[in-house]
């Protein structure tokens, strides 16, 4: 089968945080079972235009950023349209075209003009990455537009492609619900993980000197976007009620994002700024030092459609405090396999205390976690992906040959 998969993300492009991951590894798997995988995105700096690393053959392609998000995106999708024509031209026309979240969607609604099978991945919602919310009062005039066109696009999606694609139940109800996507249309495949690939022999005493922490000292780790949805400001707002309970606590955040001028306000205001340190993006390499490092993960979203970090934590057996919201509450075990609290300062902060309190049960919680992630392997995520594929192209009546799987 050949496979375009279009996205504004991958690990060997612009990498900005879990989408990245999902597509990248879910390319490969494909090719891994004789596909041919063609993946479009953007081309970060000095990146050569073509390019195959581990079959998977990347289309990166440059354009205009434009004058907003929405003139990025649409220019975006118009130079991927370009070079997928080109590349079917020159090796073939393609059996099916996914597409990942709204950024896309303008490429993908000229290709099924051009008579494509789409495929379309929500990894979240534009209501889910403002905390789920409609709208704010503090927000401008010009940002309540970008939301609204941002949603418009997302519905658009829904309604043109073939098959919709998400990670959870509650993601697949929050479509249905905004999008008045039909649920039938609608297939849940959750996200999927290698843990091999998280786990990693590390020395911590180097790895925490390297970020200025002493030996013993305990740490608590968030990784991801710095936005509203990711809920850091209710860990920041936690962290004076930890140190209480703890003071030798210190907490890394790593990612960027617009809350990231605020968040060190915040730190300073709340006289914290001594336990906390941000690091910014890092590489994938320092990502998985830390990980193996740290001593509890906190995943503090407001809105969580899946929670791709929960997978990675529980590859290392590193426990788990995560908000009772979306993907999270529904892979989560209370007190089993991870602890679930509210997106409130003070409940992230006794979930916290908890763990530390409690070794023994920290313990556990990592380990059970550890045993669950073998459940979401890419062998049944990809089967699933290749059973969709397969009944799109027949419910449109179109010839194949048989998909190995």
């Amino acid at each position: 089968m050949r496979i375009a998969i279009l996205a504004w993300e991958s690990l060997h492009s612009v990498h900005v945080g879990g989408l990245g991951v999902v597509v990248t590894r879910t390319a490969e798997e494909l090719a891994k079972r004789g596909h041919d995988v063609y993946l479009f995105t953007r081309a970060a700096e000095g990146q050569s235009k073509h390019t195959k690393i581990n079959d998977v053959n990347y289309c990166r392609c440059m354009f205009d950023p434009g004058k907003n998000i929405i003139s990025f995106f649409s220019n975006m999708s118009a130079a991927m349209v370009k070079e997928l024509r080109a590349v079917a031209r020159h090796s073939g026309r393609f059996d099916i075209i996914h597409g990942n979240d709204w950024h896309v969607v303008d490429a993908l609604y000229e290709l099924k003009k051009e008579g494509y099978p789409i495929v379309l991945s929500y990894h979240s919602s534009e209501y889910g990455r403002r905390g789920g919310a409609f709208s704010d009062k503090r927000v401008s005039k010009e940002d309540k537009r970008m939301f609204e066109e941002i949603s418009a696009r997302e519905g658009l999606g829904g309604r043109f492609s073939d098959r919709i694609i998400t990670v959870s139940r509650t993601m697949r109800k929050e479509l249905c619900r905004l999008y008045k996507i039909p649920r039938e249309k609608v297939y849940i495949i959750p996200n999927a993980i290698n843990p091999r690939k998280y786990r990693k022999d590390v020395d911590p005493n180097k790895i925490k000197k390297k970020y200025g922490v002493p030996t013993p000292i305990p740490i608590v780790l968030f990784i991801g976007r710095m936005e509203y949805q990711k809920g850091l400001d209710i860990l920041i707002d936690a962290i004076p009620n930890v140190l209480e309970n703890r003071g030798d606590v210190r907490f890394l955040f790593a990612g960027k994002g617009s809350l990231g001028n605020y968040l060190r306000r915040r730190a300073r205001k709340l006289g914290i700024s001594g336990a906390v340190k941000f690091l910014g993006w890092i590489p994938y390499r320092r990502y998985i030092d830390l990980l193996n490092t740290c001593d509890i993960v906190c995943i503090p979203s407001r809105n969580e459609p899946f929670g791709i970090v929960l997978l990675e934590a529980w590859a290392t057996g590193r426990p788990v405090v995560a908000t009772d919201v979306g993907g999270l509450r529904e892979n989560i075990k209370n007190l089993v396999n991870g602890i679930k609290v509210h997106p409130h300062p003070k409940s992230v902060a006794r979930g916290i205390n908890y763990l530390f309190n409690h070794p023994r049960i920290m313990a556990r919680v990592g380990a059970k976690g550890k045993k669950k992630v073998m459940r979401f392997n890419w062998a049944s995520s990809v089967k699933k992906l290749l059973r969709t594929y397969h009944r799109v192209l027949e419910s449109r009546a179109i010839p194949l040959a048989p998909v190995k799987v």
